[in-house]
């Protein structure tokens, strides 16, 4: 990845291929004594080396579909399919593998460990994985960190830094298994408005350059509209899906 720079909107590079992540009538209910459905019947595919926002009013079910589309929740009818996979069959532990190789997480707040460095946080997902050897996974890590224009803070702990540069690590933390996907749940929501535009950076050019796939949830509708596309929910259904 270059250096962080400011990025106009950009066209889209998705390849013609299969989707990476599909949702085929998902729909997501809650047992509770009045069960509460989350999401409804959602058909969404998301194509490599896209930048897809998902927006909506409070409650309509942006997060619980994101959670669907990254394997943290079972969809109670329809399915998920990763890289052509169905996935609704696959017991807690391959779909932790998949999660663990296949999908970086970025949430609002950040979530490092106190207790690590700034690499040592990025490398907790490659300890996990076991695919490199210690150095390897230092140089990987530090290498990551230099792209986000962290270079100079990698032995510090997390609240050493400031709140855009832990959202940073974050998104550092997420690439570190270089999975093909990556999902945002509101990364900008708690930061300053350069803060939020450095990390929207870092996500136009993760797709752009790295050809991931980026889905964030977001309420920032600037954001949104410099993304590839818009899926916009209401009540736990897609009402719109637009290209910018």
């Amino acid at each position: 990845m270059s250096a962080p720079g400011a990025i106009a909107a950009r066209k889209s590079t998705t390849d013609s291929g299969p989707p990476l992540v599909e949702a085929r009538g998902a729909t997501r209910i809650l047992p509770e004594t009045v069960p509460v459905t989350l999401v409804e019947e959602i058909d969404l595919a998301i194509g490599r080396g896209e930048l897809v926002s998902i927006t909506g009013p409070s409650g309509s079910g942006k997060s619980s579909l994101l959670y669907l589309l990254g394997l943290l929740d079972a969809p109670t009818a329809g399915e998920i399919l990763f890289e052509g996979r169905p996935t609704h069959e696959l017991d807690k532990d391959a779909k932790a593998a998949i999660r663990l190789s296949g999908i970086g997480f970025v949430f609002q707040f950040h979530f490092l460990l106190p207790e690590f460095t700034v690499i040592g946080n990025v490398m907790i997902p490659m300890r996990r994985l076991r695919r490199w050897p210690p150095a390897e996974m230092e140089a990987r890590a530090a290498a990551i960190l230099e792209s986000l224009g962290l270079a100079d803070h990698m032995a510090k702990r997390p609240d050493q830094l400031s709140g855009g540069q832990r959202q940073r690590v974050a998104v550092a933390r997420a690439l570190a298994n270089d999975p093909p996907l990556i999902l945002a749940d509101e990364p900008t929501g708690s930061l300053d408005s350069r803060s939020s535009e450095q990390v929207f950076e870092i996500l136009q050019r993760i797709a752009g350059e790295d050809g991931k796939s980026v889905v964030a949830v977001t309420h920032d509708i600037d954001m949104a509209e410099r993304m590839d596309r818009r899926v916009h929910l209401v009540d736990g259904r897609i009402v719109s899906d637009t290209r910018n």
